[in-house]
């Protein structure tokens, strides 16, 4: 049952990743960015919600929560008194992991942001993040988008938790993604991001998820439990 079920999952995260290069051909990362930008910078950028409450309280919000999935390994709550101690080291293992797959690309990418460009009051010029070694003249480090990540990363979580509740899994998942586009959607106005980096952050943070789920399950191999009725609680 888990082979049939991580194999329909490598077939969807396949098909997500076709759907993002397509997005990518469709260059549509700048025409969005216009709509919030114009040649004197972007209005929201300063905008004190979405500087205090969308980035960093969503940041910080993030780091609590990683820390206590950490605490939640000696000391679960909720569902999470339904996994073994293993399964709890690999959801937080999972997060953080995401975290830091997502910076570390991003810290060696050459992509400015779109307010960087010179299009929208900086200095920089557009250069597809598939320029790989090919400089914009800006600053660079904004690809993929690591503020999205902070709720993104928790998408992993589904792989561990569907082993204790289909429906805590999924409802996990589902909060993850809404989080994750949210907080993308919310940079993407201030100028700090394009689509295309919120897009690419999730499928990372996802793929990074399912790669651990594929090591684990090699040294603790478990069936899934079925699903349960509509009705269960969790």
């Amino acid at each position: 049952m888990t082979r049939a079920s991580n194999f329909r999952l490598g077939v969807l995260t396949l098909v997500a990743l076709a759907a993002l290069l397509a997005w990518d051909a469709t260059g549509w990362d700048l025409p969005l960015a216009r709509l919030a930008g114009s040649p004197f910078g972007f209005t929201w950028r300063t905008n004190s919600f979405l500087v205090h409450v969308m980035h960093e309280g969503a940041r910080d919000l993030s780091w609590a929560l990683v820390t206590a999935l950490f605490i939640a390994i000696r000391w679960p709550v909720g569902v999470l008194r339904r996994l073994g101690t293993g399964d709890r080291v690999q959801l937080a293992l999972t997060t953080l992991a995401a975290v830091i797959a997502v910076s570390l690309i991003k810290h060696s990418s050459n992509t400015s942001c779109p307010w960087d460009l010179k299009e929208f009051g900086g200095v920089a010029r557009y250069v597809s993040h598939w320029s790989w070694g090919v400089p914009d003249g800006g600053p660079g480090g904004c690809f993929p988008a690591g503020h999205a990540s902070a709720a993104f990363a928790y998408a992993g979580g589904y792989f561990v938790l569907r082993r204790a509740s289909a429906r805590a899994a999924a409802i996990w998942l589902a909060v993850a993604l809404v989080a994750g586009l949210v907080l993308g959607l919310a940079q993407q106005v201030r100028g700090a991001h394009y689509m295309s980096h919120t897009l690419w952050t999730a499928w990372i943070c996802w793929t990074v998820g399912f790669s651990i789920e594929w090591v684990f399950a090699r040294f603790n191999p478990q069936p899934l439990k079925p699903a349960e009725p509509a009705h269960a609680g969790y």
